[in-house]
């Protein structure tokens, strides 16, 4: 196996495509084909399974990326380091937002990066933190922010704040009208939460637990929009960030009110792989991040508590 076959496996694996991987690496078809078929030669398994779709992995194919995607993540990320040495920063960075966070500060964030370093492209995946975790492991993402809490986690973390959490209800359900719940009336409610794999969920079912409740849930969703969808619809109430909620409530979709203390909040921590050094553009994104989440917080956009 050399660099190139590895990193032309991981690239149409990552787009499902050869003609995709064909444009991003610049490199004609035949040629891309030609090291896939060097390196399943040289494995002696076949990786990929070819339809109409695209390129599929074959169970040879997943175990071949989980345990090289990191490493060729390194190695361009060495090569960007040595050629920003001289010039520009450059390189490509992979973040990980959960649903929460990223509707809040993406934008934001990716403008500031573009204006401030033009040369760093800026991935942005959106997922739960389960996933996220996942794949920080699998070197497969650079950084991620993840809600905690962070101690067995097996990354290098930098911590960030506490994020709030509010009752969540639909159009006059009374909540605004109330301003703060306690929560074991809250948890009495029919609720609809993400499924028992989130972080959200667990904290929720420790709450009831302590309160020896049983929680009333009829409908899961594992998307956030889709979340404050169901409680728009009068399915139930979540349990969810305000920060995270803004537009809805300016427009008057849903309600929300605070809990009584002690009132549940989240760690929030930027998360990396602890094997992974971390390049010149990682370094500067993760400055920005901290930077913008520090302006939302100021600007009240996040109420976010520090320290």
């Amino acid at each position: 196996m050399d660099f190139r076959q590895l990193r032309t496996f991981s690239c149409v694996a990552e787009l499902g495509s050869l003609s995709k991987a064909s444009d991003t690496l610049r490199v004609a078809q035949p040629a891309l084909s030609r090291q896939i078929k060097l390196l399943e030669h040289e494995l002696r398994a076949e990786l990929f399974t070819r339809n109409g779709r695209g390129m599929v992995l074959t169970d040879a194919g997943r175990l071949l990326l989980a345990r090289t995607a990191g490493i060729v993540r390194q190695i361009d990320q060495i090569r960007d380091d040595i050629q920003s040495s001289g010039g520009p920063p450059s390189g490509r960075v992979v973040l990980g937002l959960v649903p929460t966070v990223s509707c809040v500060i993406s934008a934001r964030l990716a403008r500031r990066t573009v204006e401030s370093y033009p040369g760093i492209s800026l991935c942005i995946v959106e997922s739960y933190s389960g996933h996220l975790i996942e794949w920080l492991h699998r070197g497969q993402m650079d950084l991620a922010v993840i809600y905690g809490p962070s101690a067995d986690l097996h990354l290098t973390v930098q911590h960030l704040g506490r994020d709030k959490i509010v009752a969540v209800g639909p159009r006059g359900c009374g909540l605004t009208r109330k301003k703060q719940v306690d929560i074991g009336w809250l948890l009495r409610q029919r609720l609809v939460l993400p499924s028992h794999s989130h972080g959200l969920r667990t904290l929720i079912e420790q709450a009831a637990a302590k309160k020896k409740l049983k929680l009333d849930v009829q409908v899961e969703a594992d998307s956030f929009r889709v979340l404050t969808s169901l409680v728009e619809e009068g399915l139930g109430y979540a349990l969810l960030p305000p920060s995270s909620l803004r537009a809805e409530i300016a427009d008057g979709r849903l309600e929300v009110a605070t809990i009584a203390k002690p009132s549940p909040m989240r760690e929030l921590t930027i998360a990396s792989p602890i094997e992974h050094p971390g390049s010149t553009a990682i370094t500067l994104v993760t400055d920005l991040l901290r930077k913008e989440v520090d302006a939302c917080r100021k600007e009240g956009l996040w109420d976010i508590q520090v320290g």
